[in-house]
């Protein structure tokens, strides 16, 4: 009985000091400007956290598809200990993993992870965008979490905004209401709206409005490349940060407004709701599962005369962009060769028989610029080919732009880490990152190089939050290689320091470009960007 008793009191008080040790929090607070929030202060990890901060007005009702409106100042202190609600998404990506409580219109939210002391001032701030087409994302999955980057002294920021049909859709009688006479892109405006907050509170952080550097992946790396480009956004940042992505045809380029409000319409009219009124009674319900029924994959973006007064390629030829050093890059197996090959084997024969299909009049040019001899090279071709399509050559075009039309530099990198093995043999590695457990999901070949998405927990400092994975010694190599990298850049404009290998600067015009290989060992390289240079005038972006 006595043992009993004995290992009762042992159990418990292991549990009470296992319990004691995890909570190292206590709430502090702080003044910005619509009132007092109360966030938490880790005293492990010495960062303190505030999450679900909100920087506009719910929008909902008559603010549905309406710019992002002023908070009215509140009384009381506000509890920011918790992440607010995610904007209605379905689920389109099922390996993205969320920390919020639930979905809601009511979604315009963000989160500040500051490593400030009480007398702390002047910290480099990065305020970072999701990724996830403008239809599905959320601030907080574990993957961006900002207390890493935190620890480099350095003020982090997640951002909400809003997606698919509640975020992006045009119509006629939203143009015509509107102040600036244009509709769509409420979730770009999100996310300027958001970096005017910063201006006017980061300070309360320890931050510094002056040094603000916006990044993202994906979506999120296309949203820079148009706060890069909108006049919105001007003299509000002082750096940007692209991961695979820029709002560059054919990568999620803005349509003219007269096409926006013709999809929107068309959307509407078959829906039934042809008018404003009546899509605005509809529930949330309502609206999300009629979208979901259209099957549609969101809505563009518009070029608005208001956010994106031109094509991001025109600002930026007339450099008219936010004139801040540039860091941007890609992975090197953005999307399996079989989404090009469209199940056609890996061979020489195969791929010169698609790339004729696809490119009946260019196939010769297509064909030297991607080497296809040997089965393997075959597939790298596929893969680089189909990569391209899908993403690379946008974000090539970004950093090609911003070298012949900015006086700031542009460094550019190549994420070519293979992907750690999964813990959980059941799981499927998504196509967005992460990893889903549906039976019935997309499982793609063995990688040859880094997927879409796999940099972002490197960057992030965050790979001891995604589970999943059997993460190596080299992994953790990388992600400090590549964090190290990231951090340097947003406190200076330039990558380089401490015993990280050089990186240098693109030079505008020239056909061999430096670029940065991060890998289990990385280094700058000279690339060839002649099959670059060959879509650019397929896509006849080169004039």
């Amino acid at each position: 009985m006595l043992k009993r008793v004995i290992l009762i009191v042992l159990t418990t008080f292991t549990l009470a000091m296992s319990e004691a040790q995890t909570n190292n929090f206590f709430a502090v607070q702080t003044k910005i400007k619509n009132g007092i929030i109360e966030g938490d202060y880790d005293t492990r990890s010495g960062v303190q956290f505030y999450l679900g901060i909100p920087f506009a007005k719910p929008p909902v009702g008559d603010l549905r598809w309406k710019a992002p409106q002023p908070l009215e100042n509140w009384k009381g202190v506000k509890l920011t200990k918790k992440f607010g609600p995610r904007a209605i998404q379905g689920i389109v990506f099922g390996d993205m993993k969320s920390r919020s409580e639930g979905l809601s219109e009511d979604c315009l939210y963000l989160n500040v992870w500051t490593p400030a002391k009480r007398d702390t001032k002047g910290l480099p701030v990065l305020v970072y965008f999701y990724g996830g087409g403008f239809v599905a994302g959320d601030g907080a999955e574990p993957r961006y979490d900002g207390e890493s980057m935190a620890k480099k002294g350095i003020v982090v920021v997640t951002v909400n905004y809003r997606l698919n049909i509640f975020g992006f859709f045009s119509h006629p009688e939203l143009s015509a209401e509107s102040p600036y006479k244009a509709s769509g892109n409420y979730g770009l405006l999100d996310q300027a709206a958001s970096l005017k907050w910063v201006q006017e509170n980061i300070d309360a952080f320890g931050g510094d409005p002056k040094k603000v550097t916006i990044a993202g992946e994906s979506a999120g790396s296309i949203s820079v490349s148009a706060q890069m480009a909108s006049p919105l956004s001007k003299n509000l940042i002082a750096g940007a940060i692209g991961e695979s992505g820029a709002g560059i045809e054919p990568t999620l380029a803005p349509v003219p407004l007269k096409d926006a409000e013709k999809i929107g319409l068309e959307f509407a009219q078959k829906a039934k709701y042809p008018t404003l009124a009546e899509l605005r009674k509809l529930s949330t319900r309502d609206l999300f599962e009629i979208y979901q029924d259209s099957k549609r994959f969101g809505f563009p973006l518009v070029i608005d005369g208001y956010f994106l007064p031109k094509s991001i390629n025109e600002i930026f030829r007339a450099k008219e962009q936010s004139q801040v050093p540039l860091l941007v890059g890609w992975n090197s197996a953005e999307i399996p060769g079989m989404a090009f090959m469209q199940g056609s084997p890996y061979s020489a024969e195969n791929f010169e028989k698609k790339v004729k299909q696809v490119y009946p009049q260019d196939f010769a040019e297509v064909l030297k610029v991607y080497p296809y001899q040997t089965d393997k090279e075959a597939e790298w071709a596929a893969t680089n080919l189909g990569s391209d399509r899908f993403i690379v050559y946008s974000t090539w075009k970004w950093y090609e732009l911003q070298l012949k039309n900015s006086t700031k530099p542009a460094y550019r990198y190549l994420f070519s880490k293979l992907p750690a093995p999964l813990i959980d043999k059941n799981l499927t590695k998504g196509l967005a990152g992460g990893t889903s457990a549906d039976p019935g999901g997309f499982k793609a070949p063995p990688p040859i190089g880094a997927p879409h998405a796999a940099e972002i927990e490197y960057c992030m400092g965050n790979l001891h939050l995604m589970t999943d994975f059997a993460w190596t010694p080299d992994d953790y190599k990388v992600s400090t290689t590549m964090q190290n990298y990231f951090a340097n850049f947003i406190k200076t404009g330039n990558p380089n320091g401490g015993s990280l290998p050089e990186w240098q600067a693109g030079k505008a015009g020239d056909v061999m470009q430096p670029v940065m290989i991060l890998d289990t060992k990385s280094e700058l390289k000279s690339v060839d960007d002649s099959r670059y240079i060959l879509l650019d005038r397929l896509y006849k972006n080169d004039k």
